[in-house]
């Protein structure tokens, strides 16, 4: 067990990138099994839509499983977080290029992006895990905005086919954890885009 994430309280809100969702599903049994609790989070679209990688209520009822509590998909819910102080750390795990954009904004009209402004007004850390196909082109702004506000931090992200989707990003997932770890510490972990060379 991880003593580091060992009684964390950490938020754990997904957001509609649907084909990564297997695995942040991973990445919550991981954090469970080290000791952390999850507050589970979704986005309306991500806790509604039924898509070719899984059914809607499926995935809630696995997030569900995973952590133990019942997610939370209202925004007045979410609201709660900061004022009760529910969460050490909010992990948004995938975060779109549509919610990125909406934290760059300020825009608090999802439970998800409700839940992050809530856990900021203590002033404690946020880990994004982007999964975009335009993080490169349009969003390129809005990442760039939250890399340089205080209290965001990124899981090390990967051109996923520099070749086909030249302006694509996704987190390396299985580097959670350690952003996690790093965060708590004010430590953004390295660079944040790096691919392999095509062959």
């Amino acid at each position: 067990m991880n003593e580091v994430l060992k009684g964390l309280r950490i938020g754990f809100a997904m957001t509609g990138s649907f084909c990564t969702f297997s695995q942040c599903f991973e990445q919550a049994e991981l954090l469970m099994k080290n000791g952390a609790e999850l507050l589970p989070i979704m986005s309306e679209n991500a806790a509604i839509t039924d898509t070719r990688f899984g059914k809607a209520d499926d995935n809630i009822k696995r997030l569900c499983d995973i952590t133990g509590n019942e997610v939370v998909t209202s925004i007045s819910a979410a609201e709660t977080i900061g004022p009760k102080e529910l969460t050490d750390i909010m992990a948004v795990v995938p975060c779109t290029s549509n919610t990125v954009a909406k934290l760059a904004a300020s825009i608090t009209d999802t439970p998800v992006t409700m839940a992050v402004k809530s856990h900021l007004r203590q002033g404690k850390p946020v880990v994004l895990a982007i999964a975009s196909n335009d993080s490169l082109m349009g969003s390129a702004k809005n990442i760039g905005e939250l890399f340089n506000r205080k209290n965001y931090y990124f899981v090390p992200m990967l051109q996923d086919d520099c070749l086909k989707k030249p302006a694509s990003l996704v987190a390396e997932f299985s580097m959670l954890s350690d952003a996690i770890e790093a965060a708590l510490k004010g430590i953004q972990l390295r660079p944040i885009i790096y691919h392999s060379a095509p062959k």
